[in-house]
């Protein structure tokens, strides 16, 4: 029989031998992590065949790509209702289904007093999560089952979910803590997706759901969010934003869901600025005594010390443009034209705001402000009804990203009239850095398995 190539065997070693015991993947045939009894031959035999050959192998980096789905949506403090699962199977483009799902909401409360100063309500996050596993899993896993939420105990259905490790959620120094062994039908729940990240901060909301084969090929830790307030009085939690920030295999994960200053008068969009300024500042992943038992010890702490970085949300920059022009190019679709006046282009160019990151190429209509009458007419204009809000038509939700690794395969907006805002998304390849294998650890790897004495007689076979 033809011997496996040395890639095939490099892909099994780190499978089998790389991570601890501690830290092995949880099987779903295998409840609480147990290891099944035919392992053990499976490994021996591995041994025989690529242990005695790797005592040569040098360093060796391997890379694998990963297709992640960004979105983006102020549902306008609409709460979710069955009759969305169309809405949302368009939004998600779930015919080209994604690897990682990272969802930033805006407004899922409305922005008032209460809700603002208020203790915080968890159900509508609770409610959001629900339908969009659901919509993920009636279309890949198993329409009968329901997205299974983790309860902490506490009430707060926010959480961070690393399934090989107790829960570490920084940020905003709320401590969560899950049993160290979570038996496997829990997890996982039968459901092709599982949620591994949810936050709520007033009206902002990001929900990250990933492949649940994923977290078994891949090593996934150091998974954390950091909410940070900068809305009223800079301080308050109607504007800003909610981080996730993580590791898979090498490369480092940041997604941030901002929610920025309204208003289209001149200035404003030097609050927005200053709002982003704030968020890069203020967020901060503190470390954690877990930390070190990762492969990776050292994670970023701060949005800019990761490796891929994506900004997404209703970021309200606006058009430099009169109202009546502005719906001209409109009506002709003149994108490339209308895009000259776009504010966010314009603050990047002159060094106000996000100097080196990238957009893709808009190719579709302004996304904001929409008649509240369900319908696709730009509120205000010469037929705006009374009481009616007189607003340019403008791209307010946004997505972006920064470093290297990372090409955009689409981006576009849905048509969902379920806001005053379009629903936009962004399709992502990623490429991770796989942890390395070399010598020592091909030599320390007895240390990790008691449980297989290797002799002599093993290691020159």
């Amino acid at each position: 029989m033809e011997r496996e190539s040395h890639e095939s065997k490099s892909s099994r070693f780190r499978k089998y031998w790389f991570t601890p015991a501690k830290h092995q993947r949880a099987d779903p045939c295998c409840p609480n992590n147990e290891i099944s009894d035919g392992d053990d031959y499976e490994r021996e035999t591995f041994l025989k065949d690529v242990l005695s050959q790797s005592v040569d192998m040098g360093p060796c980096k391997l890379s694998n790509e990963l297709r992640i789905f960004v979105g983006t949506w102020n549902v306008a403090g609409r709460s979710p209702v069955g009759s969305l699962a169309v809405d949302l199977d368009d939004w998600l483009n779930l015919k080209d289904a994604a690897d990682i799902y990272v969802l930033g909401f805006q407004e899922i409360v409305p922005l008032k007093t209460r809700t603002v100063v208020g203790a915080e309500d968890k159900s509508k996050a609770t409610n959001w999560n629900l339908l969009i596993g659901k919509i993920l899993n009636d279309k890949y896993g198993c329409p009968w089952l329901t997205p299974m939420m983790m309860n902490t105990g506490t009430g707060d259905e926010d959480y961070t979910r690393n399934p090989k490790k107790p829960i570490s959620f920084a940020g905003d120094q709320t401590p969560i803590k899950f049993p160290a062994r979570i038996p496997a039908n829990q997890l996982f729940g039968g459901s092709r997706y599982v949620l591994l990240a949810s936050k709520k901060m007033v009206g902002v909301f990001t929900s990250v759901w990933i492949r649940r084969d994923l977290l078994r090929k891949y090593y996934i830790s150091n998974v954390k969010v950091c909410s940070v307030a900068c809305g009223i009085m800079g301080y308050l939690g109607n504007k800003g934003s909610v981080s996730v920030s993580m590791s898979i295999e090498g490369t480092s994960f940041c997604f941030v869901a901002a929610h920025l200053a309204s208003g289209e008068k001149r200035g404003d969009e030097r609050r927005r600025n200053h709002q982003v300024s704030e968020i890069f500042r203020r967020t901060f992943f503190a470390r954690t005594p877990k930390d070190d038992e990762y492969p990776n010890p050292n994670p970023p702490l701060t949005i800019l010390g990761h490796d891929q970085i994506f900004w997404f949300g209703d970021l309200n920059y606006r058009l430099y443009l009169e109202d009546n022009f502005a719906r001209q190019l409109i009506k002709k679709q003149d994108w490339k034209a209308l895009q000259g006046f776009d504010q966010l282009r314009k603050e990047q160019e002159a060094g106000g705001v996000f100097q080196g990151w990238r957009e893709g190429n808009i190719e579709f209509a302004p996304t904001y402000k929409y008649s509240s009458s369900n319908c696709n007419r730009y509120s205000g204009g010469p037929l705006r009804r009374t009481g009616e809000k007189q607003r340019t038509p403008a791209w307010c939700d946004r997505i972006l990203w920064y470093g290297k690794g990372v090409k955009q395969l689409s981006y576009f907006r849905s048509e969902s009239k379920f806001s005053d805002h379009r629903p936009v998304s962004a399709q992502f390849l990623a490429q991770i850095e796989l942890l390395e294998s070399t010598n020592p650890r091909v030599i320390a790897l007895s240390k990790f398995l008691p449980s297989i004495p290797l002799s002599k007689q093993t290691m020159r076979n």
